[in-house]
């Protein structure tokens, strides 16, 4: 199969961006891991290998492989291994609690699976469990009953596999995390990765520029939605990914000045670990031309200091698993230091997305009203796996329906609120806890918050706060309140503060406000007012 080397901005599908990239810049770095270099060329040979591999293991178009283990450029032979041959990859979140890693396992119907050595003892606690495994490889190191990685793949030729691709074939299965009920697997098709920037490129936006001088710091993993993305819109141009398999920030820093690398996606809390490090008032951010922020809101003194010290483009951007990541995104132009009210939006639907605001009967809000934050993109989902019924739910007429509360302005930026789930009722008012949050979070004193509603006779409902003080800091209770009160209604300000050392969090870093508000709601009949 031959391609046209001059459109190289044109893939469809991640098989077809493997093989061209590799006939177009064979010889130019593609991953950087560690001391390990791998270039286009060397990634399209080992992918090939593993193609073989899994069609010798009886995999076929459609079937499931999963990963079990941190990033590494082995991650991406994979990947595009299964790519080729129309496999289905399911990366799994290795920060899941063993049940939940066997339920996804089972639930995937996983043929195929690599493992590194880290989770062996996991994996073997599971086998007698695991229902469609055939074939378990080991990723590192050796055990007695799995093949090595390396000695499974390269013996297999690194010719390229016979087979035609299509961008709407599911290429990936991303488990969403799940903080209430099963995670669901989310289906991604070729195109999720592609047809959004290939469209903004057509309308003449260029974004954040990128292109194969570039070297991107691949630091979220690839079994989330923004990491795998995000090294796959690096691969696209032809830029060079520097793989973290775990964030650890005096690391990052490290990497950003050694292999000066230019443009990074992090979520608020990996900004907040490197701005803390002590080396980071020591390292050299010239090569640092751009930043995507997400994930989770930011609090503004945050986000001020981030500005400070980065010295680059910030482009904060929303969006879900179901929406192929990136939907809606707020550029460096809406970024004010000194702080306005835009800074408050996630920002304006990029050019090819719709967003419309619908109140509980479906019905499209008018500016400034609250409702469902609603995306069309040409990235959506091709659905959940083998659950009709809760794809129906999410996705309705071809848009998402993305569970969020918030609201658009006159001039179309979107504003996130909070989750439906965690709305807070007082009174009648409808309160979102992210609103409230942000507030407590600019109190110099404040870590880390999360607001919560609890039963009250009166009330219905009425505002309460768990607080992680910063380290060092001390603040009193009525002082935040008082805090707070100057900055928002008296009806929204918290009615008590619980300092706490942590919050409950699941493995992928959600905070779980439903253990939160376990205490105060286990004696209810409803667990809403």
């Amino acid at each position: 199969m031959t391609f046209d080397t001059t459109k190289s901005n044109e893939f469809q599908t991640l098989a077809e961006m493997c093989i061209q990239q590799a006939e177009v810049r064979p010889d130019a770095v593609a991953f950087l891991s560690g001391d390990n270099r791998r270039t286009f060329l060397q990634l399209d040979l080992s992918s090939n290998q593993v193609s073989h591999g899994l069609t010798a293991a009886g995999v076929k178009s459609g079937s499931r492989v999963a990963i079990l283990g941190k990033d590494t450029v082995a991650h991406y032979e994979i990947l595009f291994g299964c790519a080729k041959i129309k496999a289905v990859l399911v990366d799994l979140n290795w920060r899941l609690a063993t049940p939940e890693i066997l339920y996804i396992l089972n639930d995937s119907e996983t043929e195929v699976l690599f493992v590194a050595q880290e989770f062996f003892p996991l994996v073997e606690s599971l086998v007698s469990q695991l229902i469609t495994i055939r074939t378990i490889v080991a990723l590192d190191g050796s055990h007695p009953n799995w093949s090595a990685y390396e000695d499974w793949k390269t013996a297999k030729p690194a010719t390229p596999p016979a087979c035609e691709y299509c961008a709407d074939d599911v290429a990936v299965q991303m488990y969403s995390s799940g903080t209430t009920g099963r995670p669901k697997g989310v289906k991604l098709a070729n195109y999720s990765f592609f047809r959004l920037m290939q469209g903004m490129l057509a309308a003449g936006d260029p974004w954040m520029s990128l292109n194969p001088t570039d070297t991107l710091l691949l630091s979220l993993p690839q079994f989330h939605i923004g990491g795998l993305w995000w090294a796959m819109q690096g691969y696209a141009v032809g830029a060079a990914g520097v793989i973290v398999d775990t964030f650890v920030a005096w690391q990052a820093l490290q990497l950003i000045e050694r292999h000066k690398v230019t443009k990074a996606v992090l979520v608020p809390s990996m900004i907040q670990l490197m701005l803390a490090e002590p080396s980071c008032s020591q390292t050299d951010f010239s090569s640092f031309k751009g930043l995507v922020y997400g994930g989770s809101p930011i609090s503004p003194p945050l986000l001020r200091k981030a500005m400070d010290t980065f010295a680059c483009e910030f482009f904060q951007i929303y969006g879900l698993t179901e929406t192929g990541n990136m939907a809606v995104c707020l550029r460096p132009a809406d970024h004010c230091p000194a702080g306005s009210p835009r800074m408050k939006a996630a920002g304006r639907p990029l050019p090819g997305v719709e967003v419309k605001i619908v109140d509980g009967q479906g019905r499209t809000l008018p500016a400034m009203r609250n409702g469902e934050i609603c995306i069309k993109s040409p990235s959506n989902m091709l659905g959940y796996w083998k659950n009709d019924s809760a794809t129906g739910q999410t996705l309705d007429g071809g848009w998402v329906r993305t569970g969020d509360v918030g609201y658009m302005d006159g001039d179309g930026y979107v504003y996130v609120c909070d989750r439906i789930k965690d709305m807070i009722i007082y009174a009648g008012e409808n309160l979102f806890p992210a609103e409230i949050e942000a507030v407590l979070s600019e109190h110099e004193a404040v870590a880390e918050v999360a607001v919560i509603g609890i039963p009250d006779e009166m009330w219905g409902e009425v505002v309460k706060a768990f607080v992680v003080p910063r380290q060092g800091g001390v603040i009193k209770q009525r002082e935040l309140i008082d805090f707070a009160r100057s900055r928002i209604e008296d009806f929204k300000v918290p009615k008590s503060i619980t300092f706490v050392d942590a919050l409950p969090r699941n493995p992928s870093g959600k905070v779980l406000k439903r253990v939160l508000r376990a205490p105060f709601w286990q004696d209810q009949d409803r667990q809403v007012s």
